[in-house]
């Protein structure tokens, strides 16, 4: 089930409705991190720093899914995501970002996202 679950988060930020799909799938004890940082714990802080993150953004020219796969052993999702997005002040990033979600019952209880930082 979980893997449809999935599959269905990289839908609905496909389609621009990230937040939408936090709001149904993610855990209120949910574990977010960037790389190896440590990670940013509970619903409502992430729900907060996903809101500050898309207020800083100005265009999403592009966020196309590459690839994605489901282990059904662990229940985790993997998702490899190639994003072009132009930041508020002109500031354009290119990026290959892979995302790494664990679930347990349904919801979205760690992510964390793997990519090289900008300079």
């Amino acid at each position: 089930m979980s893997a449809a679950f999935d599959r269905e988060v990289n839908d609905l930020i496909c389609q621009g409705k990230a937040m939408e799909a936090f709001e149904k799938f993610y855990a209120d004890g949910v574990e977010m991190s960037e790389n190896f940082d440590a990670p940013c714990i509970g619903k409502d802080a992430n729900r907060k720093r996903e809101y500050e993150f898309f207020g800083k953004v100005e265009q999403v020219k592009s966020a196309d899914l590459l690839a994605q796969s489901y282990d059904e052993k662990t229940g985790a999702g993997f998702s490899e995501w190639d994003w072009d997005v132009v930041f508020k002040g002109g500031f354009n990033v290119r990026m290959r970002q892979v995302g790494v979600r664990r679930w347990k019952d349904g919801q979205v209880v760690h992510e964390r996202f793997y990519y090289k930082p900008q300079m």
